[in-house]
């Protein structure tokens, strides 16, 4: 299904628009790519935060972090 849609763009848009319609491509399917990119990034986003509250709440791997960062402290050279 695709429907029409109005934007008011500003003129860091305009300015990127016009670069993406300068390389070929329609002003509809920059939109659609941008919008689809950006949607992308907003997942891949909140699957990273995610991915770091599951890390940090996984105590074995907390404990072996401890345990590498004191093995590599007491590796350390003096001074």
């Amino acid at each position: 299904m695709s429907s029409a849609i109005s934007v008011r763009l500003d003129d860091e848009s305009e300015r990127a628009l016009r670069v993406l319609n300068a390389c070929g491509m329609s002003t509809s399917d920059a939109i659609r790519s941008s919008l689809v990119e950006s949607a992308r990034r907003v997942r891949r986003s909140a699957e990273l935060v995610k991915e770091v509250a599951a890390l940090e709440s996984d105590e074995a791997d907390r404990a072996e972090m401890l345990a590498v960062a004191t093995l590599m402290e007491s590796m350390r050279a003096a001074g």
